[in-house]
């Protein structure tokens, strides 16, 4: 399934304002409650859903995605975030809040940026030649 990149840089800046207010942190009602990358943002199409509904295929994350990993039950959570091919699950594992979310942030940041290059190639290409 392919998106806009519009609507895919959208999402991305959703995400990292959701991680700037602390939208991955545990929540003080909840201490024990372990908030879920991705899964606990309006970007999942299965938020706040006790079973999912929707697969993880038709995600705008699934852009990211290896295709080898599309059809794990949280595939955004399989999106190499560096070049060390660290995942949200890998770290998510070893227990390291900071780190994930660092990594979180450099993806996304880097994930913007070329996006919007991309688009502005897109656009500049599709824009009519005025004489």
């Amino acid at each position: 399934m392919s998106f806009n990149k519009r609507e895919l840089i959208q999402q991305l800046k959703f995400e990292i304002a959701m991680i700037r207010d602390g939208g991955y942190r545990p929540r003080v009602h909840h201490p024990h409650e372990e908030p879920r990358v991705f899964r606990d943002s309006i970007t999942c199409l299965n938020v706040a859903l006790k079973e999912k509904q929707e697969p993880c295929s038709a995600c705008l994350l699934c852009e990211f995605v290896p295709t080898e990993k599309i059809q794990e039950e949280f595939a955004c959570h399989h999106i190499p975030l560096n070049e060390k091919g660290d995942t949200v699950e890998s770290l998510a594992k070893a227990d390291d809040p900071d780190k994930l979310e660092a990594a979180l942030l450099s993806w996304l940041y880097s994930a913007i940026s070329r996006l919007e290059k991309e688009a502005a190639q897109e656009e500049s290409a599709a824009a009519p030649v005025r004489n």
